[in-house]
C-alpha cells in the first residue's frame, strides 16, 4: 500500500497509508463519533462534501453489508480511519471496507492519529482539508526535514465550499441511477434482516408479511437526501410512502391528498435552499401533519421564521445525550449536522422540546399553530441507538 497525506487548510500535515481510490479529494473535514454504523455513515447523503474521520480506532471489522445501505452509492469526499481491518468476520459480510471504496472511487487515508486530529477540529472548529495519494502525492516538498504544502495546494484547500448540496445529491442520483427510494409497495424492504440488525431493540412491531397488509396512512416523503431507513420505519408503521423530489411544489404534494409529510434528512446549509423553505412555509398552512427530521427539522423552521447558524464541529455519531424538556428524561441518539436552529429565534407558536445534553442547542420543536414537529437527531437510526423511535408512532397519531 501506498502512503497517503492528509493537508489540513491551516496547513497541518498527516501522514498514513492509503485506502480505496487513489488521488486526491478535498472536502469539509469532519468527525463522527459512532463506534458502529460505519457503513451507513458512508451511504447517507448528508455527507456530501465531506471528508470524514472516525473517531473509533479500529474500522471495517464486519465488513460490507448491502442491507445496511442508507443509498446505492457513497457519499463522503474522502474517509480517515485509524486502522482499517483487511480480515472482516461477520456472517452477513459480503466484502471488506477497502475494495468499497475502491468501487465507489472514495480516497482515503489510515495510518493516522485520529486522536489528534479530532482534537484539532473540536478546538479550531471544522476545516477543509485534502487527502493526497498515489502520483498525487508528489505534490509535496520537505523543507529542514519537514512535509510542507505548496501554496497552491493551500489555496486550493481553502477554497473548497459545499454549495447546492440538496440539489447536487439529487442530480447525481439521477444520473448515476444511485437512488433506491421512490414509492414501493408497502413493507418491500422492511422484511426480517431487510434492514441488517437495525430491528433490534425496537419497541414496535416487526412486519413479518407485509406483502398482505393494506397501507392504513398515505405519506409524501420530501427527499432531500433521505436515509432508506426514514421509508422503512413509516412502512412499518403500515404507512403508504410516496417519495417525492425536493423540487417539488407544495401544491403538487397537497394535490397527493396525503394524511402526512416527512421531511427528510439531507446535506449543507439549510438557509440556501429558499425555494424549498417557501414551498414548507405554503405547506404548513394546509394544516397537514409534518415530522421533519435533521435538514428538515431545521428547514421547517426557517419556514416558520427561526434563523439557522453553523456549529464549530457539529454533531456526528451514535452518542449524543439529549433532553425531553416535558419529561426531563435523556435519550442517547444518532446526529449527523453541522448546523443548528438557534432556540432563541423560535417564535412564540414554536415550543423548545428537546436539547443537546453537551451544548444546550436545539435538538427539537413542537408547533403550538399546526400540527407539526421536528427533532435534530435521527430517530430512524440505523445501526443505533434506538431510543427515540417511537417518535414515528407519535407522528402516525397526529395522522388519525
Amino acid at each position: 500500500m501506498s502512503k497517503a497525506y492528509l493537508i489540513l487548510a491551516d496547513g497541518t500535515i498527516f501522514e498514513g497509508t492509503s485506502i480505496g481510490a487513489e488521488g486526491k479529494t478535498i472536502g469539509e473535514t469532519v468527525f463522527t463519533t459512532g463506534m458502529t454504523g460505519y457503513i451507513e455513515t458512508l451511504t447517507d447523503p448528508s455527507y456530501f462534501g465531506q471528508i470524514v474521520t472516525q473517531t473509533f480506532p479500529l474500522i471495517g471489522n464486519y465488513g460490507v453489508e448491502s442491507g445496511d445501505f442508507e443509498s446505492k452509492k457513497s457519499w463522503v469526499r474522502g474517509y480517515i480511519v485509524r486502522e482499517l481491518c483487511d480480515k472482516p468476520s461477520n456472517f452477513r459480510c459480503e466484502g471488506d471496507l477497502d475494495s468499497f471504496l475502491r468501487e465507489q472511487n472514495i480516497v482515503g487515508i489510515t495510518g493516522i492519529d485520529t486522536r489528534k486530529l479530532t482534537k484539532i477540529l473540536r478546538e479550531a472548529g471544522v476545516m477543509n482539508g485534502m487527502i493526497l495519494s498515489g502520483d498525487e502525492s508528489e505534490k509535496l516538498k520537505t523543507e529542514n526535514g519537514k512535509l510542507v504544502a505548496e501554496n497552491s495546494l493551500l489555496e486550493e484547500i481553502r477554497a473548497y465550499k459545499i454549495e447546492k448540496a440538496v440539489e447536487s445529491v439529487q442530480s447525481l442520483c439521477n444520473e448515476n441511477d444511485g437512488d433506491f427510494k421512490g414509492q414501493r409497495p408497502l413493507g418491500e424492504g422492511v422484511a426480517e434482516n431487510a434492514n441488517g440488525g437495525c430491528s433490534e431493540g425496537e419497541t414496535s412491531p416487526k412486519i413479518a408479511d407485509s406483502s398482505s397488509l393494506t397501507p392504513k396512512f398515505s405519506v409524501v416523503l420530501f427527499d432531500f437526501g433521505a436515509k432508506a431507513n426514514i421509508e422503512r420505519e413509516l412502512e412499518k408503521r403500515g404507512c403508504k410512502v410516496t417519495v417525492v423530489p425536493f423540487d417539488t411544489t407544495a401544491q403538487k404534494v397537497i394535490e397527493l391528498n396525503p394524511d402526512g409529510i416527512m421531511l427528510s434528512n439531507g446535506p449543507g446549509d439549510p438557509a440556501e435552499n429558499v425555494n424549498i423553505i417557501e414551498e414548507i412555509r405554503k405547506l404548513c398552512e394546509s394544516r397537514i401533519p409534518i415530522f421533519g427530521i435533521c435538514l428538515g427539522h431545521q428547514m421547517l423552521a426557517l419556514a416558520r421564521g427561526a434563523k439557522t447558524s453553523k456549529l464549530k464541529y457539529g454533531h456526528r455519531g451514535g452518542n449524543h445525550p439529549v433532553k425531553d424538556l416535558e419529561s426531563g428524561r435523556v435519550f442517547i441518539t444518532s446526529q449527523n449536522h453541522g448546523y443548528a436552529v438557534e432556540s432563541e429565534t423560535l417564535p412564540d407558536y414554536a415550543k423548545l422540546s428537546f436539547v443537546n445534553a453537551n451544548d444546550n442547542t436545539c435538538e427539537g420543536v413542537t408547533y403550538t399553530d399546526i400540527p407539526a414537529f421536528s427533532v435534530q437527531f435521527h430517530p430512524e437510526a440505523c445501526g443505533g441507538p434506538h431510543d427515540t423511535n417511537f417518535l414515528f408512532d407519535k407522528f402516525i397519531e397526529m395522522m388519525r
